[in-house]
């Protein structure tokens, strides 16, 4: 397998995390912001819908960083594994 077909698929797992986080976090604050229409801005329920959409955002964000930096590290892994092994002497 040559670096570009690793590069590829490892762009895919990080593209596709990164739409995922970002729909996630789109779907939080078009949720958030029907409450908030339906049930005031300034309210009790309209505060603990503004947390309750940065928790599931951090969350989110956090899950996207995680997923990007294990395809680096796993990357990183199997190039150094496979120089070790198939490296000519």
């Amino acid at each position: 397998m040559n670096e570009d077909k690793r590069n590829t698929a490892s762009d895919l797992v990080k593209n596709t995390s990164k739409q995922a986080s970002e729909l996630l976090n789109k779907t939080a604050d078009t949720a958030n912001g029907i409450i908030k229409s339906v049930s005031g801005e300034g309210g009790l329920v309209g505060k603990v819908s503004d947390t309750s959409t940065d928790f599931v955002k951090n969350v989110s964000n956090a899950g996207n960083k995680a997923i990007g930096k294990t395809v680096d590290s796993a990357g990183k892994a199997v190039k150094g594994a496979s120089n070790k092994l198939f490296k000519k002497k």
